[in-house]
């Protein structure tokens, strides 16, 4: 079973609002997908082992591993396309926290699938974690490093979050 480019979107939603409770319809909807759809990218996280399973309905992201996948794994399997500027979302180093850290030459980034920048408007904590995917995609080693750590901090931060309102 391949991993798809919309079960790494479902994992970052889930990852970046760890107090939520998510169903399918609801993720779906929030990602502009189908239940179906969410449900099959979950079942693929679970298998590729980013995603855990305790009890039926119930899942979550193994932050550690997809960590992992996303610093060393995603721009091999997903790269980004670089292209003209074009009205979009911003992205990348065109956004916070790397938009005050770094220069360089606009340009358009292909999204990492297709409704991505529909949920990344609606959710700005979303928004951030695909902003760093983004930088990591497609960014020279400086960039990269930056969003590494960027996005490192965040998914840990969130983690801490969502252990503390379990408890």
């Amino acid at each position: 079973m391949d991993l798809k480019p919309q079960d790494l979107l479902v994992l970052l939603k889930v990852a970046a609002n760890p107090s939520q409770r998510w169903t399918y319809a609801a993720l779906g909807k929030a990602l502009a997908m189908s239940a179906s759809e969410t449900h099959a990218s979950v079942k693929r996280a679970v298998v590729s082992g980013l995603a855990v399973a305790p009890a039926r309905g119930e899942w979550s992201p193994i932050r550690p591993n997809l960590l992992e996948f996303i610093l060393h794994g995603v721009r091999y399997v997903w790269p980004a396309t670089q292209g003209t500027v074009k009205r979009g979302v911003p992205t990348s180093i065109g956004m916070e926290p790397l938009a005050g850290r770094m220069m360089v030459a606009p340009g358009e980034l292909s999204p990492l699938y297709k409704t991505a920048p529909q949920a990344a408007l609606a959710d700005p904590a979303l928004h951030r974690l695909l902003a760093l995917l983004d930088a990591l995609r497609t960014g020279r080693a400086r960039e990269r490093a930056l969003a590494a750590q960027l996005m490192e901090a965040e998914l840990n931060q969130h983690g801490l979050e969502s252990a503390d309102a379990n408890q």
